[in-house]
């Protein structure tokens, strides 16, 4: 499960504000800025779904592990490509 700071360092990686993530996941700003919220706010699963897989389309990579969680931003030549 992605968590609110994955979430925006991801967005700080790409560059992106909340309204395009919300644009791109086809979420409603209001749910995104749920998820991205520290104060636990219920999210539905299909919101966090839809804004990891736009996340990933993007070229991040979610990281979980025993030290921690975190996020990666790979390249990827296809998607430089079509800038």
């Amino acid at each position: 499960m992605i968590t609110s700071r994955q979430v925006r360092a991801a967005r700080a990686l790409l560059g992106w504000t909340q309204e395009m993530l919300a644009d791109k996941a086809l979420v409603a700003l209001t749910a995104l800025k749920r998820l991205e919220s520290e104060n636990d706010l219920p999210v539905r699963e299909d919101t966090r779904h839809q804004v990891a897989k736009a996340l990933e389309a993007a070229g991040i990579v979610f990281l979980d592990s025993d030290r921690g969680q975190g996020v990666l931003l790979v390249s990827n030549s296809r998607r430089e490509q079509r800038k």
